[in-house]
């Protein structure tokens, strides 16, 4: 077994105690510092989570030499910069979904990271559980027939008014936030989106509260998402062939693991053991960047998701469908 990849934490967001969480339960990560714009809060944290370094900037950790690669948990706005930032300074990169709404910061990002020579994977925990695996291998292998129609929500209410994901300018708003989940699923499905239609509730921040959207699909299939920041907290997924469907009703944080088949007058509920989706995303970047594995998520899916994003939120902007062009 190789020496444990070191992690630097860039951030002391909430997040970060799924990927502790993570580390401590995996022998390939060993969380090694955390940075913060606040040298007493970042000195903090490291002793309440028992990381060895504390540094009071980013700049201060992204050139650690006792940092092989670092987990972004910053809010979006600031993703790409410090992804690039990271990269050009040697490090491996995991950084919180979403990467961005804009496919050319993206591609900037990827090109970084080509140039560098290391890795840079979104950090799309749910694209890691096995009951994911499992819905992909089911749609693909023709269970349910033909792709038809695919649904998928997610929602909660959000709590404070100064929540980060309320924030304009740090790129908040619900799409961004649990939407990009529900855009996610259907790409995964479905392929590539031809044509999107998105509408949205501004709040009085200014970001998007409520967001739904219709994305067709090249073979025919349509996806109907709705995310939400002042709805019940609500997940699901669905998905509808010519055969039969497959609904998750946890799909996203995945905490009890089941698929339901309906095939006719047919039911089936198919049941994976538990498995924590944040461990094995840490456990593929490490082994990516050990050489052992590709990266599950890279350059074309995060380019594709920014793509996705970016024409909903132009279709909700103008009032109109918005056609993507490949």
């Amino acid at each position: 077994m190789s020496e444990p990849v070191r992690f630097g934490f860039i951030s002391t967001a909430r997040i970060n105690r799924r990927l502790l969480a993570a580390a401590e339960k995996s022998d390939r990560a060993d969380v090694v510092a955390v940075a913060s714009r606040d040298a007493g809060r970042a000195e903090a944290y490291a002793v309440e989570h028992g990381i060895e370094r504390a540094h009071g900037s980013y700049e201060a950790l992204i050139e650690d030499p006792e940092v092989d690669a670092v987990y972004i948990s910053l809010p979006n706005s600031l993703h790409v910069e410090w992804s690039v930032r990271a990269l050009t300074a040697g490090k491996h990169v995991l950084c919180e979904k979403p990467l961005t709404r804009s496919p050319a910061e993206a591609e900037e990002a990827f090109a970084a990271a080509e140039r560098a020579g290391r890795i840079l994977m979104e950090a799309f925990m749910w694209r890691h559980s096995p009951q994911t695996a499992k819905l992909e291998q089911l749609v693909r292998g023709g269970v349910i027939g033909q792709l038809q129609l695919l649904r998928a929500t997610f929602s909660f209410p959000v709590e404070g008014r100064r929540n980060i994901r309320l924030a304009p300018e740090l790129e908040g708003g619900a799409l961004m936030d649990v939407g990009a989940y529900c855009v996610s699923a259907a790409r995964l499905l479905a392929g590539e989106p031809e044509r999107v239609y998105g509408e949205q509730v501004i709040g009085d921040t200014g970001v998007d509260i409520l967001f739904t959207g219709i994305l067709r699909f090249a073979r025919g299939a349509i996806a109907q998402i709705d995310a939400g920041m002042e709805l019940p907290r609500r997940d699901g997924l669905e998905a509808v062939g010519t055969e039969g469907s497959l609904v998750i009703p946890d799909p996203w944080l995945a905490r009890r693991l089941v698929l339901h088949l309906r095939r006719g007058e047919t039911r089936e509920e198919i049941a994976l053991p538990p498995a924590d989706p944040y461990r094995l995303e840490l456990d593929n970047m490490c082994e990516a960047i050990r050489g052992e594995a590709e990266p599950l998520l890279g350059r074309e899916e995060s380019v594709g998701q920014a793509r996705a994003l970016d024409a909903l939120y132009r279709s909700a902007d103008e009032g109109r469908p918005v056609e993507l062009d490949y």
